[in-house]
């Protein structure tokens, strides 16, 4: 994350008086609001245009990740130094915009399953050539740094190396991973014509997010 933005995420935190999560980079929550006994979760971005980008590669796992979110969407003056709005969503508001991405990103994402499903062993002879017993080099040739050493150990299933099934395992991995990056959209944007429907907090900001929260958790 570049400096600017963590200094306004960090400002948005303080601001609405969220939690910070303690694996926040693992669980990819930005902000935790507690309201009534009820844990919300919050993406939380920033911008000095009118539109909010989002992401680079934007597949099927920020849809998961996103599609139960709540979200905070501060606008920054030209030079990103003072805040001077925010607006806030709540998954229901954000359900239009997500499930128009999902319809884009869906198809691409099911022929990656299906292609890598159908793999057989000629195909992994193909590309590996046929061996009796496959070593780590060769599970590292298909995986790449897609795996850590202790990932590629654990699938391991005879001794020293890999079976022609367990092979055949890796190479639908790397199959479904090659075409699910093809099925990415780079970077989507949040067009203002979405953004400005949303409710506008401009005061007694902690407050404020969470009667909207309650409103929302009452739908």
């Amino acid at each position: 994350m570049a400096v600017q933005d963590d200094r306004r995420e960090i400002e948005q935190r303080e601001l609405f008086e969220l939690m910070e999560p303690d694996n926040r980079s693992r669980d990819g929550v930005d902000g935790i609001l507690e309201v009534d006994g009820d844990v919300v979760e919050f993406e939380l971005k920033s911008t000095t245009k009118d539109s909010v980008t989002t992401v680079r590669d934007f597949g099927m796992d920020h849809i998961r990740k996103w599609e139960n979110k709540h979200w905070l969407f501060g606008f920054y003056t030209p030079q990103g130094k003072a805040l001077k709005f925010t607006r806030y969503a709540s998954p229901r508001m954000m359900a239009a915009w997500i499930e128009e991405k999902r319809s884009y990103v869906e198809p691409d994402y099911r022929l990656a399953k299906l292609a890598s499903y159908h793999l057989t062993l000629e195909d992994l002879f193909a590309v590996c050539g046929e061996k009796e017993k496959y070593l780590l080099q060769d599970a590292k040739c298909i995986q790449k740094n897609q795996l850590s050493k202790e990932g590629y150990l654990k699938l391991q299933d005879v001794d020293g190396g890999y079976s022609q099934g367990r092979m055949l395992e890796v190479l639908k991995m790397r199959c479904e991973y090659v075409m699910e990056r093809g099925s990415t959209l780079n970077n989507p944007h949040i067009p203002k014509g979405v953004l400005e429907k949303f409710p506008m907090i401009t005061y007694d900001h902690g407050s404020q997010l969470r009667e909207l929260v309650r409103q929302e958790l009452k739908t």
